[in-house]
């Protein structure tokens, strides 16, 4: 009788492997001894073929890694193998349930979601999806996004949504999430990470902070993912605090300190008066809000406002970067210190009128096409003479155009108040130099004003 050589070793998982299947049966034989790795079970079929290929003098099949996953096309160490769990209480089965009832969303800010976030990455907390730090979250990535955001209990990819509000892609501010839940296997297909910043002025790379093998990290992203890319969804979480601080988006640099403090400021968020700085988040490219259409009307105010064409608006142009790296500029700032983002001493500056107005002769180039202006005395930009605005500059400017000869156009006095009657003044004026077309539009720019005051 021939006696066979086992080409198979039976062994028990490890206690700590969290692959699905160790966890499924950790879960419902969690005091059996007998289990069996899948992968164990996998090389048990494989190798008894295997035997059997032998018998007939052919050679064996190598065995497969029981985790490889087959993704061509994805950069190495760059997409993540992360499983994850499903529903449970802070610190896991051991830990206070959740209380029954409507979803809470706790209070929090941007700038807290971004430095929980970057606790982890700092920690390195390792990946596992059956194990809880030491502040109660599960060590996978839906388990990273409950941590961030600070929820009563760790949520996964198909519960995460209910916390939050769906939004554009234009709309991501740090501390929102890109979320892929895959109902098809949605341990092993689903992914979620927290949304820190774009990368660069294209946006199509941005940070992500997540949690992935081998452990929690900080990374830049292609937009939206490195694979399924098509089919991650941006959230923003109910709970959030508006017109809090807010996070600096993360470009992918380690952070800097870009606005220099003045040592008497205790608090430089908060001004003497005027709108407290609401952070840095609120401004760069992507934002659009209130915060960016007040920062403009502070800058054409202080000198600024040569660098608008159309503005200022909500959106986040390229004109506010320049005008706020003049206004930085004439209070001395270089470097990093005029990087042309606002933070909380440019900010407070503006705000209580303190600090170097931004000179007409540093304001920047002129817009194609326009004359040379520089020395013109005063000039505040063209965002000061657009329907619907009043101030002391059109005041100002009728006043001027009334003294050259250009009052008949106006049946009541000039006023603050920007006007038909303005707009006509400033074209009658124009078309007497010698202008046509766009550039007697009936809006001053610098050449205008330097001719009208002159």
């Amino acid at each position: 009788m021939e006696t066979r050589t086992p080409v198979f070793e039976e062994f028990d998982p490890e206690s700590d492997c969290d692959c699905p299947g160790c966890v499924h049966w950790r879960r419902v034989l969690p005091h059996s001894t007998t289990g069996r790795h899948p992968a164990a079970n996998r090389a048990l079929i494989v190798a008894a073929a295997a035997s059997a290929t032998l018998a007939v003098g052919q050679p064996a099949p190598a065995l497969a890694a029981p985790h490889a996953h087959d993704r061509p096309g994805v950069p190495a160490g760059d997409e993540p193998a992360s499983p994850q769990g499903g529903l449970a209480p802070l610190h896991g089965p051991g830990g206070q349930p959740a209380m029954p009832g409507a979803v809470k969303t706790p209070k929090t800010t941007r700038a807290e979601i971004i430095k929980r976030a970057r606790k982890w990455v700092a920690a390195k907390v390792p990946y596992n999806m059956s194990r809880y730090w030491s502040d109660g979250y599960r060590q996978d990535c839906s388990g990273f996004v409950s941590m961030a955001w600070k929820l009563p209990r760790n949520e996964w990819t198909g519960s995460l949504g209910q916390y939050a509000v769906r939004i554009n892609r234009e709309d991501l501010q740090p501390g929102d999430m890109l979320l892929f839940h895959n109902p098809a296997d949605p341990q092993q297909g689903s992914h979620v990470v927290i949304f820190g910043g774009w990368a660069d002025h294209t946006r199509s790379h941005y940070v992500a902070y997540e949690a992935t093998r081998p452990h929690a990290r900080r990374k830049v992203t292609p937009y939206a993912y490195w694979t399924h890319s098509d089919r991650y969804v941006a959230y923003r979480y109910k709970g959030l605090v508006t017109g809090s601080t807010g996070a600096e988006p993360d470009t992918g640099q380690e952070p800097v300190t870009a606005d220099p403090q003045t040592p008497h400021t205790p608090d430089p968020g908060k001004p003497e008066h005027g709108t407290p700085y609401p952070g840095r988040a609120y401004f760069g490219p992507g934002a659009n809000n209130k915060h960016v259409t007040e920062l403009g009307r502070l800058l054409v105010e202080r000198g600024a406002g040569a660098h608008y064409s159309d503005g200022p608006g909500p959106r986040w142009t390229d004109a506010d970067r320049r005008a706020t790296r003049a206004f930085q500029l004439a209070q001395g700032w270089r470097g990093r210190e005029a990087d042309g983002l606002p933070g909380p001493h440019t900010w407070e500056l503006l705000v209580t009128g303190k600090g170097k107005d931004v000179q007409v002769a540093a304001a920047g180039p002129r817009p194609p096409g326009k004359p040379a202006s520089h020395g013109v005395p005063g000039y505040p930009g063209r965002a000061m003479f657009r329907p619907g605005v009043s101030n002391k500059y059109v005041t100002q400017l009728g006043e001027q155009l009334v003294k050259k000869g250009f009052g008949k156009l106006y049946k009541a006095g000039p006023g603050p108040s920007w006007g038909e009657a303005d707009r006509r003044a400033v074209e009658a004026f124009q078309r007497r130099q010698g202008w046509r077309g766009g550039a007697a539009d009936g809006y001053p720019g610098p050449e205008t004003w330097r001719r009208l005051f002159s």
